[in-house]
Order: C-alpha cells, then sequence, then structure tokens
C-alpha cells in the first residue's frame, strides 16, 4: 500500500496519512448489497481522505468508498496516490483557467503547484510562469513553466519588468503572503503584475497569508479564514476592483468520486504527470516516517511527499 503525508492530527491517539492508494483486502457486507458496491477484492484503488486526514499510515486501511476509483494500468502505487491528493487538487484549481490567460503560480515546485503548473496549460493558458526555490527544476517536464524564478534571488512583485509590463490574468498563491505584497505595491502606486478585477484580473489561494496556524476554537477559525478572506472578496470586487484582482479563497474539496475519476484518467491519457518528491517514496520505518514530516513541515518539497508502506 502507498499513500501519502497529509498533516494533523484532529485527536489522540493518532494515526496520520490520509490520501491512499492500495489494494483491496476486504469490502464490508452493507457494501456489497444493491449497486453501492463499486469494487471487489483485489483491485488497485486510489482513496482520497474523508473528513478528516487521518488513518491511512497503516498496513491496512478503512476508506470511503464514494471518494476513489480503480486506478487504471500504467499508473504506479506511489503516482496514484500523489495525483489523488496534489493532483487532484491541481486539477479542481486549473479549471479557473481561461483561454490565452497568462498565469503565475506562487508555490509551483510543491505538490499541488507541480500538478497545477501541468493543469493550467491544459487548460489553455498562454503562459505560465512559476516562484519557487528550483527555477530550473519549474522549466522542465513535465512542468514546463514558460518562465520560472527563485523568490530568495528576485522579488517577482518589482523585479521582472516584463511581468509589470504585461501583467497576469491569473495568480495563484499556493504558499500564502503575495496578497499583502500586492496591496503593498498598490499603494506604493508601482505597476501591478497582475490585472485589476475590471480587467479580468483573479487571484485564488488555498491557504492564509501565515501558512502556519493553530485552531482551537470557532472564533480562531473564523479570524483565521472567513473574516480575511469575506472581506477581501467583497472589497476586491467593489472598492478597489479598478486597482486590485477579484480575490476568491478555493478550499473546499468534493465529496464524490468524479474529480477523482477525472484525474485519473488524465493521467492514463498522459495528459498529467505525477509529481512524488525524489526523496521519496520514503520507507515505512520509525526513522523514514520522521524523514518524510520533517520534509512535508519545510514546506520545500519538490513535488508530493510520499510514503511506500509495502512493496506491491
Amino acid at each position: 500500500m502507498i499513500l501519502s503525508c497529509t498533516i494533523g492530527p484532529p485527536s489522540f491517539p493518532y494515526t496520520p496519512g490520509g490520501d491512499v492508494c492500495g489494494i483491496v483486502v476486504a469490502i464490508p457486507e452493507e457494501e456489497k448489497k444493491g449497486e453501492k458496491c463499486k469494487f471487489k477484492v483485489g483491485d488497485k484503488i486510489a482513496a482520497r481522505f474523508a473528513n478528516k486526514p487521518m488513518g491511512m499510515l497503516g498496513e491496512y486501511a478503512l476508506v470511503n468508498t464514494d471518494i476513489c476509483d480503480v486506478v487504471p494500468d500504467g499508473i504506479s502505487f506511489e503516482g496514484a496516490a500523489a495525483l489523488v491528493s496534489s493532483g487532484m487538487v491541481g486539477v479542481i484549481l486549473a479549471d479557473y483557467i481561461k483561454e490565452g490567460d497568462r498565469v503565475l503560480i506562487f508555490g509551483a515546485g510543491g505538490g499541488v503547484g507541480s500538478h497545477l503548473c501541468q493543469m493550467v496549460k491544459n487548460q489553455g493558458a498562454s503562459y505560465v510562469a512559476g516562484v519557487s526555490e528550483d527555477p530550473q527544476r519549474l522549466m522542465e517536464s513535465p512542468l514546463k513553466c514558460d518562465y520560472a524564478i527563485d523568490y530568495t534571488k528576485t522579488d517577482p512583485f518589482t523585479d521582472v519588468k516584463e511581468w509589470q509590463e504585461n501583467p497576469f490574468d491569473v495568480i495563484f498563491d499556493l504558499s500564502g503572503g503575495a496578497w499583502p505584497q500586492l496591496v503593498k505595491q498598490k499603494k506604493s502606486k508601482s505597476p501591478s503584475i497582475i490585472k485589476p478585477g475590471n480587467k479580468g484580473g483573479r487571484y485564488l489561494t488555498t491557504t492564509p497569508d501565515n501558512p502556519w496556524f493553530e485552531l482551537h476554537t470557532v472564533f480562531a477559525m473564523f479570524s483565521t479564514f472567513i473574516a480575511p478572506s469575506l472581506k477581501r472578496y467583497l472589497s476586491s470586487r467593489m472598492l478597489s476592483r479598478r486597482s486590485m484582482p477579484k480575490y476568491s479563497y478555493v478550499l473546499a474539496l468534493p465529496s464524490d468520486d468524479v474529480v477523482v475519476k477525472r484525474t485519473l484518467k488524465l493521467a492514463a491519457d498522459g495528459k498529467l504527470v505525477p509529481c512524488i518528491d525524489p526523496k521519496g517514496p520514503f520507507p515505512f520505518t520509525n526513522e523514514g516516517v520522521r524523514d518524510a514530516f520533517r520534509l512535508q513541515e519545510s514546506r520545500h518539497a519538490k513535488g508530493k511527499v510520499v510514503i511506500k508502506v509495502a512493496e506491491e
């Protein structure tokens, strides 16, 4: 069984791990009745976590059959685990792209970013630029960005004149913190790297400005996610639509298998290549699991972090 690392925990004691790929070894009797049962023992399936990312880091795991599918031939266990995790999110985000869009991706080298780079091209983007610590990787197959920069050496908001002269239609912020920089750029009255909302500019993010946070109360969740996002959403569509792009916080995952099926088919058709960090897949040992989570915590993974529980 193969699975990709996912954060937690919701409670203790805690078995981590969310998205998973493995072999069906048993099916509950209630699942076998009627048309509900989609699988049989021996099927190779990939499943996204349901409700909470928990319980998949083991030799056996219980999955929700509503959000999984049989893995097509030619896709490895590791690749399928990465696809139903980061790959699927990349597919969902790319649906916001229009034909001919110029797209900039912050965090382009990570798990979601590596798949998103591929998908925005599939959606018809005319120009894709990426920001990460390894710009050379972003320019190579299968990501194939048109341009990439190392954010530790180049300021994406001021140093690339071509981006100011020909601003982007869409910014995907997968790492957090780009919106305050755009606000700062607006206040300084320097040319923006993205079109304003009234000219089609869109800013989409999957994380708060600070990606490190703890939520212990409903109020904390509201003040971290809902309040800032709602304020920016409304302001960017009314008060500042002539100077700022339309802001959208994209977070919800579908509770059915439609996107899972679509993502796996894209891979089977050669339109989406699973991207796994070259240090992995990590072995299912004490140190191997610790190394995987250290890499996940660093936020510098080059592709999806995957743990290999057993040999195929």
